[in-house]
């Protein structure tokens, strides 16, 4: 059960392209936004659509794939934690972050409606 205590599982399509970056020590952080559409029916009946975003952060072999097959409005599953951070803005505001983590991609659909 400790597995479970912060545990998130997300399926969405990629808001765009990941950003990548190479650091110092040679490894890989991929960054993007992933988008959830959650739909329900409001009071009138009528279909009502919701959209939440998250951020992903994906290190390693896990942003590895995420640049070669993980492009604007792919279909992703993922898998990982919450992590919080906090940072100073160009304005020294100090502004608080909460992402996640992945540690388990799964690809999935197709992208932009084109063949895998």
């Amino acid at each position: 059960m400790s597995t479970l205590k912060n545990h998130v599982q997300l399926i969405g399509n990629v808001g765009q392209d990941p950003q990548i970056t190479n650091l110092e020590s040679g490894k890989k952080v991929a960054r993007f936004s992933l988008a959830n559409n959650e739909f329900y029916k409001n009071e009138k009946g009528e279909k009502i659509q919701n959209t939440e975003w998250h951020t992903i952060v994906a290190w390693g072999k896990n942003a590895e794939i995420i640049e070669k097959y993980a492009g604007k409005g792919k279909e992703i599953g993922v898998a990982g934690k919450l992590k919080s951070r906090s940072y100073e803005d160009k304005d020294g505001v100090k502004r608080y972050v909460t992402e996640v983590e992945a540690n388990e991609i799964l690809l999935l659909g197709v992208k932009n409606g084109g063949s895998q």
